[in-house]
């Protein structure tokens, strides 16, 4: 079974199983909309559902949409909001306006099997890529970051409508490495999976890297810098490292500063980092290097617990990532 954000990996999955499928994006949105542009739903023929284009709110109406599409062939693009009687009724009362954009896959004029195919693989082999769709001939095809005018979308990873173009913006998925198979690392990569990211733990220590300790996680036994090397480090991966113990710790910093990871985190006090960066220095590791570390690592939000440690983690790492240019 596909994972909660791999919407279309599983609509492929239904229509591999014989089933009609349906896809519904978000294509523009106005207010106080629950879903960004972009944000994807797939419907079955037997009306099973994988991700949302509004959290909820107009699903129901999108889903009678969809099955309609199934049967005529005809894609369609549909507008709710908070002063249509129709869309009020199919719950969407935040006050806001949603642009949706529903295609039957392999079905009449909507997009083609192979063409939605083209499109998993080159998530699979992370490739960013933009998915375009005509909204007034219903041509389709897809386009990557070097084309004209795109660069700017794939660096917001905003989709929306340009020309008569729905522009569907496609970014490798994002990924997070942990070293160090401590307490705070069970509820941070949970924390982790559920917000989007590929999770991996990395630790030599057998004793604490068990299936027992992180049952269905990945898990891989090795020194951090040789598995960092291994993994590959790329503007879409965050590493946080939680072990304590310089000879792991250490050689991951080193390895992630020279990468192009967006995040770095360090647990460990001050007084810890302190001692950390006056290592990494003798190391030959340059000031500008180490500034990019965040440590104490995690938003300063009074978190105690080994969860809410891991609360606070995500929420600095997704400042971060949607706010690049802040930093404490």
């Amino acid at each position: 079974m596909a994972g909660f954000d791999d919407i279309l990996e599983q609509a492929l999955e239904w229509i591999a199983a014989g089933k009609g499928v349906v896809l519904a994006s978000v294509v523009e949105t106005w207010g106080s909309a629950p879903r960004q542009a972009g944000s994807m739903l797939a419907i079955s023929s037997d009306s099973e559902l994988a991700g949302s284009v509004s959290g909820g709110c107009v699903e129901g109406a999108v889903v009678a949409e969809a099955l309609a599409a199934l049967e005529d062939g005809a894609p369609r693009l549909l507008e709710y909001g908070v002063s249509d009687e129709a869309s009020f009724a199919a719950g969407l009362a935040c006050g806001g306006t949603i642009k949706v954009l529903v295609e039957p896959i392999g079905v009449g004029d909507g997009p083609s099997v192979e063409l939605i195919e083209a499109l998993v693989a080159k998530r699979e082999a992370r490739d960013p890529v933009a998915y375009l769709v005509n909204l007034q001939s219903w041509e389709r095809r897809l386009a990557d970051p070097d084309e004209a005018d795109l660069a700017a979308r794939f660096l917001a990873e905003k989709s929306g409508v340009e020309a008569d173009w729905f522009v569907s913006i496609h970014n490798p998925p994002l990924r997070m490495i942990v070293v160090g198979a401590v307490h705070i690392a069970q509820p941070l990569l949970q924390m982790a999976r559920l917000a989007g990211y590929d999770a991996v733990l990395v630790d030599p220590r057998s004793a604490f890297l068990t299936e027992a300790r992180f049952p269905g996680e990945r898990l891989v036994d090795d020194w951090p810098d040789e598995a960092l090397r291994a993994e590959g480090i790329d503007g879409r991966t965050a590493v946080v490292t939680l072990s304590h113990d310089p000879k792991i710790d250490d050689p991951a910093i080193v390895e992630a500063l020279k990468s192009e990871a967006f995040y770095l985190g360090c647990l460990g006090s001050r007084r810890t980092h302190g001692l950390r960066l006056e290592r990494l220095a003798a190391a030959g590791v340059s000031e500008a290097e180490l500034g990019k570390i965040h440590a104490p690592v995690g938003a300063d939000i009074g978190a105690n617990s080994p969860a809410e440690i891991a609360v606070a983690v995500m929420a600095e790492i997704t400042e971060r990532l949607r706010r690049p240019e802040t930093r404490r």
